[in-house]
């Protein structure tokens, strides 16, 4: 195989992106930062996303917003419909859209764990079989990647729901790899550690201030981090990586007490 340049296998020129849950966040940072690399983005969030659109807009990618349930597969059959339909295809896939409710095991009823299995795991497999069919009819292979969680393998009381449904996208993601890779599709996942946003040292003080006590490299993690993470892995320097978790958390498993 032909071994592209350094400045070309991050490349995304002509590629389009559909990134869920991407008007703010993690998601909005994901965004934009696959518009940086050239790529045409397309979002999907029940939140309006206007100014992350402008931004992408403003960088001369196209980029739109189609809101959806991405629990309903019939909203996911349209989403994906019509995203093809404006852009022509769909190269790369990042389910990112979830909610990251607290709930004591003892407490919690089951609507709430039915609501976070639906938009944190249910969500992964409907949009990643939608994309695939796409993709396999296309003819040209592509990339998912999928937004674990270290609660997947560390969970903290009051998260049961949320951690069993990230462990889940992670075996998700290593059995679609098994079955997508003969159609040249890559499936891998990035689990994130503390990510900074508004407000979130007073949400949760006694997490905030115990991370940054013990984290590694001395700060929390920004939505950049994570994105450039998922350009890795979308691009064709990631081309023999698929069935992966890519851990970007500061270091902080590296800290058994925390």
């Amino acid at each position: 195989m032909q071994i592209q340049h350094l400045p070309q296998i991050f490349d995304l020129q002509g590629k389009v992106v559909l990134v869920t849950g991407g008007s703010t966040g993690i998601g909005a940072g994901i965004a934009k930062r696959f518009a940086s690399a050239g790529a045409d983005v397309a979002i999907c969030d029940l939140r309006p996303a206007t100014t992350v659109c402008e931004y992408i807009e403003s960088m001369g990618r196209r980029a739109c917003a189609i809101p959806a349930d991405i629990s309903d597969p019939v909203q996911v059959n349209s989403l994906f419909d019509n995203v093809t339909s404006r852009y022509g295809a769909i190269h790369i896939l990042i389910n990112n859209a979830g909610i990251y409710p607290a709930a004591d095991l003892l407490n919690m009823t089951p609507e709430e764990w039915d609501q976070t299995l639906d938009i944190d795991l249910k969500s992964v497999f409907l949009c990643t079989q939608a994309a695939a069919r796409k993709m396999i009819a296309a003819g040209q292979g592509g990339a998912i990647v999928n937004i674990g969680s270290i609660d997947a393998t560390n969970p903290l009381a009051g998260h049961s729901h949320y951690a069993a449904a990230k462990a889940g996208v992670i075996a998700f993601g290593k059995a679609a790899a098994q079955e997508l890779g003969a159609y040249k599709i890559r499936v891998n996942t990035v689990s994130p550690g503390l990510i900074n946003r508004p407000g979130l040292p007073s949400d949760w003080p006694d997490g905030y201030s115990r991370f940054l006590k013990k984290v590694p490299m001395g700060r929390l993690g920004e939505p950049e981090d994570i994105a450039d993470a998922c350009v890795f892995l979308a691009s064709d320097a990631a081309r023999w990586i698929s069935g992966a978790n890519l851990i970007v958390d500061g270091g902080i498993q590296t800290c058994p007490s925390f």
